[in-house]
């Protein structure tokens, strides 16, 4: 009886710990994936993205993604308006950096980051978010400065 015991605990166990596993793999998807929509002169773009929030996940971004979609991102918020830098460090595609005041409004576009540069990407002016998609998407778009971004985490 006391080894049925054991495997039951090592059971419950084992089940408790898919049961953790599940549910942080829910709560990531839950944050990312969201919609993100680009409102230029000409029309809105919608881009699914995910999210950086934390330092952590601001820190490794997009970096070793062999592949980003056409129409995907991701958003980094900061948690207060600020000069924001970036850098290509251990980020393998050409990226579009996308700088945003805390209303949704585009500052600054950083067009086609090099793949591995770390040279540093400034934001010009303090910002409260960054959106980063594929090199060129912003000009294919005709995004500029001033058009807006609206996503749940942006204050309108």
């Amino acid at each position: 009886m006391q080894v049925f015991g054991r495997r039951a605990a090592h059971c419950w166990l084992a089940l408790f710990i898919v049961f953790l596993a599940a549910s942080s793999a829910f709560a990531q998807t839950r944050e990312d994936g969201s919609s993100l929509q680009i409102i230029t002169d000409s029309g809105c773009y919608e881009f699914t993205v995910e999210l950086a929030l934390t330092p952590a996940q601001r820190q490794v971004g997009l970096m070793n993604r062999q592949h980003l979609d056409d129409r995907a991102g991701m958003l980094f918020r900061f948690d207060q308006v600020r000069p924001v830098t970036m850098w290509m460090r251990n980020t393998l595609i050409p990226l579009d950096m996308i700088f945003i005041r805390s209303d949704g409004e585009i500052a600054h576009i950083h067009q086609n980051a090099r793949p591995l540069d770390e040279s540093v990407i400034s934001s010009r002016e303090p910002v409260a978010y960054v959106l980063e998609v594929n090199g060129g998407k912003t000009a294919e778009l005709g995004v500029k400065p001033g058009h807006r971004v609206s996503h749940p985490l942006i204050a309108q």
